[in-house]
């Protein structure tokens, strides 16, 4: 080839790019809430906490601590996957429910997530249970 040529182009069908639209993948996100029957608030969270579910998330959480309840329990014994973002919330929520005076308790038993928590130094930080009796017993229990 001379300069200026170009190298031939294959325009077949087998090098060309689909250009339908594909769909996003939805990530799997739940939150349930309950009352331990005592005075605890459970919530339970499923699925996978990050970038996208984790506005949801620090919602929700907000307006439980802002509706009075101060001996909150995340069960997170359903969470897949955590990111920094969703690390984030759970700072944020434990930052919340310690300036209304109240305790919150994580269960968790995800070795993944556990991981996650001790790589971070946060298991330092969060009362971690890996059932919820003990972690309702905790936030219910005076302040030491």
């Amino acid at each position: 080839m001379s300069h200026g040529e170009r190298y031939p182009v294959d325009t077949s069908s087998r090098y060309r790019c689909d250009r339908r639209q594909v769909s996003p993948v939805v990530p799997h996100f739940e939150l349930g809430e309950e009352s331990s029957g005592d005075g605890a608030h459970i919530i339970r969270v499923r699925g996978e906490i990050h970038v996208s579910t984790a506005p949801q998330f620090a919602q929700h959480l907000a307006n439980v601590v802002e509706s009075g309840n101060t001996a909150i329990v995340l069960d997170m014994t359903g969470v897949e996957f955590i990111d920094s973002t969703g690390l984030s919330v759970l700072l944020n929520g434990l930052r919340l429910v310690t300036q209304a005076h109240g305790r919150m308790a994580i269960v968790c038993t995800n070795p993944t997530v556990l991981r996650l928590f001790q790589i971070t130094n946060l298991d330092e930080t969060f009362d971690i249970f890996d059932d919820r009796a003990p972690a309702i017993a905790h936030v219910l229990a005076p302040p030491p």
